[in-house]
């Protein structure tokens, strides 16, 4: 945890933006795997983190704006949670470290939440059991549930903007992925299997007291946005997608992607494209200011990555007119990146629209590429995020795309069909935006691909 203090000035500054009601914050239960006793690994509600800071299962808390007090509702372990877990810090204890002096059985909170009139903000439910509490507390059905839209404006914008000490979970976070990263280029030599190097990595991370911060991705068939499948052995020629991260014990994520080649070096044409996505990853790094509009610095990337692929000889034309078109979601169907903090996909479960956008400028919920963009809004100083371009060749999509006649002004279908089985190349990096420009965090991790040669030439002893 942190210094209850700053729990105590998160949750004032929360409830100073609202005149009267009450805040209701839901924690996450643990979720059986198979059946109830057979749980998945517990990870507490980001917003709930925020704001109070425990981490145990089945826990609320209602911030009562009126009288600017915080109540936690939960239960202290039974002996029998004793006999089967051991005695543990008290509920009580957990909750003045971080300010809370009023605890109430867990039971108690539809009575509590029911002997007022003041209006009750919630968050939207992700989780089903939350979904079926809020029924409840609310006494309506679920497709009457209405969360709290000035609820969700007021988190955003505070959870928006990182505090120094958020900064430094989020570099540790970084610095045990970069670490993890690079072992995962020395080890991957021809022969071996996707899932050696994601074990490999966990085992890495699990070392340093931290785990995955989402199922990583580790990959020959890089084209596959999110695959998750581990079982390709890999053979010389192959290129591997790694995009894993890490969280501490705070909660605070990293998120990282290189591509490299299984065998010492890059072929001609892979070494090619990766110099096209470096060169739109830099474009786009260097864009990084506060007042700029994300969406800007994406289509930026785009314009860069469309120069590249017209050099190489995949694309013609003229690289702004192919962007305009948006011709290039062929090679590029995804976003150039997204918030991140206490969450991989920083607050994401509270609607990309509040997140990413404004009510002046909304999210294109339909234009093929730009609709996959999450954060488009203009930039702040305080913001974290993720830059990540990338260069994909799916082979269905082109064969669609050639079959409807699309772009053809835009894209060498000759061409792009000699190479279908390509694969994908991404990079990605996390930024501080700052008054004056960016900072990367954390600590540098190769991408020059003479810089992953080295790597590659100085294996695991």
């Amino acid at each position: 945890m942190f210094n209850k203090k700053i729990y105590i000035t998160r949750r004032n500054q929360l409830i100073s933006k609202f005149t009267t009601g009450k805040v209701l914050l839901l924690g996450n239960i643990e979720n059986p795997i198979n059946f109830e006793h057979n749980t998945y690994p517990f990870r507490q509600d980001s917003s709930f983190l925020y704001y109070i800071g425990i981490q145990s299962p089945k826990l609320a808390a209602v911030l009562d704006i009126d009288h600017g007090e915080t109540v936690l509702f939960g239960d202290e372990m039974t002996i029998d949670d004793i006999i089967w877990m051991g005695q543990q810090e008290t509920l009580a204890h957990k909750a003045e470290h971080v300010g809370i002096y009023q605890l109430l059985p867990f039971d108690q909170l539809f009575d509590f939440l029911q002997n007022t009139q003041e209006n009750i903000h919630y968050l939207p439910p992700y989780q089903p059991h939350n979904q079926l509490l809020l029924q409840k507390l609310m006494q309506c059905p679920a497709d009457q549930l209405r969360p709290s839209v000035p609820l969700i404006q007021a988190v955003v914008a505070q959870r928006s903007i990182k505090s120094p000490e958020e900064i430094v979970e989020l570099e540790k976070s970084i610095d045990v992925a970069v670490d993890m990263h690079r072992l995962a280029i020395k080890m991957t030599t021809p022969g071996c299997y996707e899932y050696q190097i994601s074990n490999a990595m966990q085992h890495f991370a699990q070392d340093q007291g931290m785990s995955f911060s989402y199922p990583p991705i580790v990959t020959k068939r890089g084209e596959i946005l999110h695959n998750h499948m581990q079982f390709h052995q890999l053979q010389a020629g192959d290129l591997l997608l790694n995009d894993s991260g890490v969280e501490t014990s705070l909660g605070y994520a990293s998120d990282l992607t290189r591509t490299f080649p299984v065998a010492k070096r890059f072929t001609v044409l892979q070494e090619e494209l990766y110099q096209v996505v470096l060169h739109a990853f830099k474009s786009a790094e260097q864009s990084l200011m506060s007042g700029v509009r994300f969406k800007d610095i994406h289509l930026k990337a785009c314009e860069a990555l469309v120069e590249g692929l017209i050099q190489t000889g995949f694309m013609k034309g003229n690289a702004q007119d192919a962007v305009m078109n948006h011709a290039h979601a062929l090679f590029f169907q995804c976003g150039l990146g997204h918030m991140l903090g206490l969450d991989v996909h920083d607050m994401e479960d509270l609607g990309e629209q509040y997140v990413g956008y404004t009510e002046t400028e909304p999210k294109d919920m339909k234009t093929f590429g730009i609709k996959s963009l999450r954060l488009g809004k203009q930039l702040e100083a305080g913001n974290v995020l993720t830059v990540e371009p990338g260069i994909y060749i799916i082979p269905e999509l082109t064969q669609l795309w050639e079959q409807q006649n699309l772009h053809k002004e835009f894209i060498n279908y000759d061409f792009l069909n000699k190479h279908l089985d390509f694969g994908g190349i991404r990079i990605e990096d996390n930024y501080l935006i700052e008054h004056t420009g960016y900072r990367r965090l954390g600590k540098y991790l190769e991408r020059e691909i003479q810089e992953i040669y080295q790597l590659k030439d100085n294996p695991i002893d």
